[in-house]
């Protein structure tokens, strides 16, 4: 059987598109299982059946790839997209908008298509909306992650007279349905975390988990913390921290870590919070998010977010900020957490559901019924093993999918 072939970013990159399309491989291959599952990478990627290819110091980077395509053969070939991952500098510093990746779609036109890019924005710029016209064109299956995406595109295209395409599939950002620890394991993960020789922690922690960015607001909650845990231990009697755990990943964002990191420490000589430094990929991730009894995803700017994967496969409830595309459209469909638009609302949301204990686990449960019924990895890659099929159809017959409109 051909293989399945994943153009990507890819570890030891520490880049969110690459722990995806990690994982995205793991469960792609655990539904094909006659099938490898290959990488095309950059050339920092490693790891076998992976060919570290994709040299962004060149203009025609796309060549090799479409060469290795070639001499793969493969079944179907799976792109995941960020304009950061593709574009060409030149020695001015201008970039080619992404020129690269069409060239190499129509270099590879033989083969069955699937194009899953990872921004999507609900109101384009026209370049944005030229390239994603263009890429459709150019694709046999474009995957978008939320069906906001699908109709605000309609609305966009219709604007500038354009066609809207119907070879756009809604799948979302997969979460993993395997990494879920029940609260009596807690002191066990708190254990072997090294959390339990913080003398002052209480028993219940407010996570606040992730990469350390300056679009991750942390100062919003931390700068409030003080007053949010003495009215929590005012209304209930019991001891609440705030956990802030992660590191820096963009040598750009160090003056935002330093600051939110010397925040945490302030309120931690205090006794009233805990900052733990880690890498936030693997299972340590899953574990730091585990042992807390809610997240707060304070993010400014982000359309689908790993984190809040993260959060939905653990079942935590959570609070994040509104409207903010992905976020908020996820939370709306999975009815796990709670939104905020202002500091007021953050405080109060995080207050009440420290205090309601009846709420965590209404949300946790809804969490948890929308990880097995929608985004876990398992329903998401028979996913992809639809959209394969209906790029291969379209090769066959020379005819793109006409999937349904969201709004006709």
């Amino acid at each position: 059987m051909k293989p399945i072939v994943i153009i990507s970013s890819w570890p030891p990159r520490l880049c969110g598109i690459a722990t995806f399309a990690e994982e995205a491989r793991e469960f792609i291959q655990k539904h094909n299982p006659g099938r490898d599952v290959l990488v095309i990478s950059h050339t920092d990627g490693g790891g076998d059946g992976v060919f570290p290819l994709i040299d962004m110091a060149r203009r025609d980077w796309w060549r090799p790839v479409a060469k290795k395509i070639e001499e793969i053969d493969p079944s179907a070939v799976h792109i995941e997209h960020e304009y950061g991952l593709y574009e060409y500098h030149d020695e001015r510093g201008a970039g080619d908008n992404n020129a690269g990746f069409l060239a190499l779609l129509g270099a590879i036109q033989d083969y069955p298509i699937v194009v899953e890019p990872h921004t999507v924005h609900g109101r384009l710029r026209h370049a944005e909306a030229n390239f994603i016209y263009q890429l459709c064109k150019l694709a046999d299956v474009v995957l978008f992650k939320c069906a906001y995406q699908k109709w605000r595109l309609h609305w966009t295209f219709d604007g500038f007279g354009w066609i809207m395409p119907r070879n756009i599939m809604i799948v979302p950002h997969g979460a993993r349905p395997d990494r879920y620890w029940p609260v009596e394991k807690v002191p066990e993960l708190r254990a072997e975390l090294g959390l339990d020789r913080a003398r002052h922690l209480g028993p219940h922690l407010v996570g606040l988990v992730g990469w350390i960015q300056s679009n991750k607001r942390w100062d919003i909650l931390v700068s409030m913390w003080r007053e949010i845990a003495l009215e929590i231990k005012r209304r209930t009697g019991e001891e609440w921290d705030l956990l802030a755990a992660g590191t820096i990943r963009d040598p750009h964002d160090r003056p935002h870590y330093e600051k939110y990191k010397s925040e945490v420490k302030r309120l931690e000589r205090e006794g009233l919070a805990h900052y733990y430094e880690f890498v936030p990929r693997g299972d340590i991730y899953y574990k730091m998010m585990a042992v807390c009894d809610f997240i707060v995803l304070p993010s400014q700017d982000e359309t689908q977010s790993g984190t809040l994967a993260r959060i939905i496969a653990l079942n935590k409830p959570y609070i994040t900020t509104a409207p903010m595309e992905g976020l908020t459209s996820q939370t709306l469909e999975s009815e796990g957490g709670l939104m905020f638009t202002t500091k007021k609302m953050l405080k109060e949301k995080v207050i009440r559901l420290a205090c309601s204990e009846a709420l965590r686990m209404k949300l946790g449960g809804n969490l948890r019924r929308y990880l097995d019924e929608v985004v876990s990895w398992d329903v998401v890659a028979e996913q992809y093993n639809e959209a394969y099929q209906l790029a291969r159809d379209a090769k066959r017959t020379g005819r793109a999918p006409e999937l349904p409109m969201e709004f006709e």
